[in-house]
């Protein structure tokens, strides 16, 4: 497996980081197109890129705005276009790099969100969507303060930022993970009131709107996910019937592709890419 790292203006002039990781053979089938969550970065999808590179796949990322090692105050966004922009350019940068291949869009979390709302607003030239643990319906959802004060004082001081709330505990089974998510400095737990506000709007639109999604998808969910609902993900599904694969995990915590049984999850992913890109 190959590695580069790299990086490019966001089209309001920030820094954004990226990174590909590229298979060890001439011609790869497909290149994924990766957004992550919120408060982490992509740095931590590497064993994401090293079974994904085993299969043929480039992953192709970018750390988000206000994260990671990309400019922009953590954890703030001052509208859903400065995100659908960021993965416009992403897929810009893809499409140089590599001149014909087919492209997937996978996100997680937040980043689960975005490309759920980008596969509806921009309805993307991809062989499909990967959307894990979308973060349609949250723990925020048992927080009426934080949805208050992100609704009243998100347009007055969207600056302002508080605790995401995010419980590390909650992504995964294995501790190992936990403990490295918790004591990596690129990590953060922020989110502000002015991001709140936005992704309130978001969600409640993206959810309304499912019915409109027109590119292949599978979602995947664990049952047992206490950061992201499950019901969210179920909720997208359903009127999209058989042009959506809805994978429920028994057990599965937050971040299934870092549970014990994450060779699993990743390999249900290739696969299901695979089966999209024999469609032609």
């Amino acid at each position: 497996m190959k590695h580069y790292e790299m990086s490019w203006k966001s089209r309001d002039g920030l820094d954004i980081f990226a990174q590909a990781w590229e298979p060890d053979i001439v011609q790869p089938k497909a290149v994924v197109c990766h957004v992550h969550g919120l408060g982490e970065h992509s740095a931590r999808y590497t064993h994401v890129a090293e079974a994904f590179s085993k299969e043929g796949f480039v992953l192709f990322t970018s750390d988000l705005r206000g994260h990671g090692r990309s400019a922009g105050p953590r954890g703030h966004v001052s509208a859903i276009e400065d995100f659908m922009q960021d993965i416009d350019v992403l897929f810009e940068q893809a499409r140089s790099r590599y001149p014909g291949l087919p492209l997937f869009l996978y996100g997680h979390s937040l980043g689960g969100i975005l490309v759920l709302h980008y596969g509806l607003s921009r309805k993307p030239d991809v062989k499909g969507v990967i959307a894990t643990s979308s973060g349609l319906r949250t723990a925020l959802e048992k927080q009426p303060l934080k949805v208050f004060l992100a609704k009243v004082l998100g347009s007055l001081i969207p600056g302002t930022t508080i605790a995401s709330g995010l419980d590390a505990n909650g992504i995964s089974h294995d501790k190992n993970v936990v403990k490295v998510y918790q004591e990596d400095p690129l990590v953060h737990d922020k989110a502000s009131l002015g991001f709140g506000k936005v992704m309130l709007g978001v969600t409640k639109w993206t959810l309304e709107h499912a019915r409109e999604f027109s590119r292949p998808l599978l979602l995947l969910h664990g049952k047992a996910d206490p950061i992201a609902f499950p019901s969210g993900s179920i909720e997208f599904a359903a009127p999209l019937k058989e042009k959506c694969t809805l994978v429920l995990w028994e057990d599965g915590y937050h971040e299934l592709h870092n549970e014990p049984n994450k060779a699993e999850v990743l390999k249900t992913m290739t696969l299901w890419m695979d089966a999209r890109l024999q469609e032609g």
